[in-house]
């Protein structure tokens, strides 16, 4: 059970994450882009779509969170959301500079992708789940 709670909470607290920051991006992405002092891009569009897919994910993650063994088979696509962010973004971070507004999403991604990991190995210990008809 103790496995069960590590996943519930790491995939709500994600679910929060991910879920504020596509909504925030979504709904009002000049105020965050303004608050940062980042310029905005040339159309809203390149900021938006990435923010639906975040929420998208968020609703991934609540999945997870109340059936952690059951949507285990999920937390693979949560992690490639994390490694590729972390990887395009980090990359130009290390390789040609960022805005600062960038960085800690970077950071959180790398510590969420490693505590997916955490969880997926943690989740697949123990008695197999029963397949279910379709």
């Amino acid at each position: 059970m103790k496995r069960n709670l590590f996943a519930r909470i790491l995939f709500a607290i994600s679910a929060v994450y991910d879920g504020v920051l596509g909504a925030a991006f979504l709904l009002a992405p000049a105020v965050v882009y303004e608050w940062f002092k980042v310029p905005e891009p040339d159309h809203w569009g390149y900021v938006q779509f990435p923010a639906a897919i975040l929420i998208v994910f968020a609703l991934m993650f609540v999945a997870i969170a109340v059936r952690p063994v059951r949507n285990r088979n999920l937390i693979p696509f949560g992690a490639l959301l994390k490694v590729a962010y972390a990887g395009v973004v980090g990359f130009h971070w290390f390789t040609a500079g960022l805005p600062d507004m960038w960085k800690p999403f970077v950071v959180c991604d790398v510590v969420f992708l490693i505590l997916f990991v955490v969880a997926y190995i943690q989740l697949g210990r123990g008695k197999p789940a029963t397949a279910t008809a379709a």
